[in-house]
């Protein structure tokens, strides 16, 4: 049994999908790892409230970047 075409393009879109999951998940490790790295953060005392403050803070001055430019 041969698939359709609608089979072969969903299963294209799975592997699509897929792969631009695990490139968001590539950069958001790079992103974090770079912001522990510049802000001198201990990966071992890091929690997660302090995760969601940090991240909060960082949107802030983002946003705040690009609304000035």
């Amino acid at each position: 049994m041969t698939q359709s075409n609608l089979e072969k393009q969903e299963a294209k879109l799975k592997q699509l999908n897929q792969k631009i999951k695990a490139e968001k998940s590539k950069i958001e490790q790079s992103l974090g790892k770079e912001i522990i790295k510049s802000s001198n953060l201990n990966y071992a005392t890091l929690t997660t409230p302090q995760i969601k403050i940090i991240a909060k803070k960082i949107a802030v001055f983002l946003n705040q970047d690009q609304n000035n430019q």
